[in-house]
């Protein structure tokens, strides 16, 4: 691994180093040192191709993550012995996001090749490419994960091949090594996390068990510079009427779980892994996910609450003024988001404008609430009754779909919620 670049790993929002260069003279590559002029890409090996591949991709997205051998070997399973994918993906090292004309320029390639590599890469899930809001086609290299290529490889049907089996545990064995750098850094990356934006938002459940509408309590003070903020949707309908192109595709953290031996507890719905507009005929075109309409959208995303799912939604670049590009319905059981977290590998920042507030007066003390929270934040009291940790509700509102006295409404805000993954080590 090059030396500094990713020790410690760091995320990209932070505004973290994408390349290091020791030397004037030298080109730093993923894996080792390659003089400028003295090699060309013809001259790699396979080895040398690999690291230098997998160092391009590694730097991608809001995680960055070592070029580790782990790493190395998801490339290879997914690209295989491929040596002009690997070098169109080695094409993206200084931009990430490019034009054909740009890529014809940085890979050296023909139009007609670039095509026909981006189109098979696309179908691995290291390639995003549809066309800008004016038309041209634009090509990006997706990261490993949030949201990339693990996310896509598992988002189809899966058939519980060895090699599906295979490319779990790889990826299983990545996270461990992230954790693993995460608390060896920990103190020094506290506050770059406590800086970084919400990696997803709360859509939260407004419907009790029985149909009824859960009690919204509204906004007590106006917000900061309301003005100029405009509230992102707040149901799963209102984001699902905004698009003419929705595609629903399979959890991928459940699917993952799964080929790992770990099976649901909640024995939660597994197809309901939502994408729109760009992304969902991006989805659907490379065969991730499959095309639905609005009241097909509707009705999963009833099934997926009636389970107890969380409505996450996710929007590009953390920008929540802009739409929605999907919403995962997470369980609490096997959602990587909040498993990351409670392993201690990264911190659970999310963004929400709810609020649980329990009537203890009405509480019963029966503990349902507690069993449902996702982040374990409500508990029972030295009295019997459930209490609410506010730094840590995420403001779902499953507690209140299932709280069988109707004690728990919402109460409108907004917010975010940060809370730091557990530091496993001493420092």
């Amino acid at each position: 691994m090059c030396k500094g670049i990713y020790d410690p790993i760091v995320l990209k929002t932070i505004g973290s180093s994408q390349k290091t260069i020791d030397n004037p003279e030298r080109a730093i590559f993923q894996g080792g040192l390659i003089m400028k002029g003295e090699i060309s890409m013809a001259q790699l090996t396979m080895r040398d191709r690999f690291k230098k591949a997998t160092g391009v991709v590694c730097k991608q997205g809001m995680v960055q993550f070592p070029v580790s051998d782990t790493a190395i070997a998801i490339i290879a399973a997914v690209v295989g012995q491929n040596e002009e994918e690997l070098d169109l993906i080695s094409a993206f090292d200084d931009k990430p996001s490019q034009t054909l004309a740009q890529l014809i320029e940085s890979s050296g390639l023909s139009e007609e090749k670039i095509e026909q590599l981006a189109t098979s890469l696309a179908k691995k899930g290291l390639i995003f490419n549809q066309p800008s809001s004016s038309g041209v086609m634009i090509y990006r290299l997706l990261p490993l994960m949030l949201v990339g290529l693990m996310e896509y490889k598992f988002m189809v049907e899966l058939t519980g091949s060895r090699e599906e089996k295979d490319l779990a545990r790889l990826f299983e064995k990545l996270l461990e090594e992230l954790k693993d750098q995460i608390q060896d850094n920990f103190e020094t990356l506290s506050p770059l996390f406590n800086s970084a934006p919400a990696v997803d938002r709360t859509v939260p459940n407004k419907l009790m068990e029985d149909g009824k509408p859960i009690k919204i309590i509204p906004v007590q003070k106006a917000l900061d510079n309301s003005e100029e903020f405009v509230l992102p949707s707040q149901t799963v309908d209102e984001i699902i009427n905004k698009f003419d192109d929705i595609a629903v595709g399979y959890c991928f953290c459940r699917q993952r779980r799964s080929l790992l031996g770990d099976d649901c507890n909640t024995h939660a719905p597994t197809l309901n892994c939502f994408t729109f507009g760009k992304s969902a005929r991006h989805t659907a075109a490379q065969g991730f996910a499959k095309k639905v309409t609005k009241e097909e959208a509707r009705k999963i995303m009833a099934e997926a609450a009636q389970a107890g799912l969380i409505h996450k939604a996710f929007h590009p670049g953390s920008r929540e003024s802009s739409p929605e590009t999907s919403i995962c319905n997470c369980c609490k059981d096997c959602c990587d988001t909040l498993g990351l977290w409670r392993k201690g590998t990264l911190p659970l920042i999310n963004s929400t404008y709810h609020l649980s507030v329990i009537d203890q007066e009405t509480c019963s003390g029966c503990g349902t609430c507690v069993e449902w929270c996702p982040t374990d934040a409500i508990a029972l009291n030295e009295d019997g009754l459930a209490q609410r940790e506010e730094g840590a509700c995420l403001g779902c509102g499953v507690c209140s779909r299932f709280c069988p006295e109707e004690a728990i409404s919402l109460q409108e805000g907004l917010r975010r919620v940060f809370i730091m993954p557990p530091q496993l080590r001493s420092a």
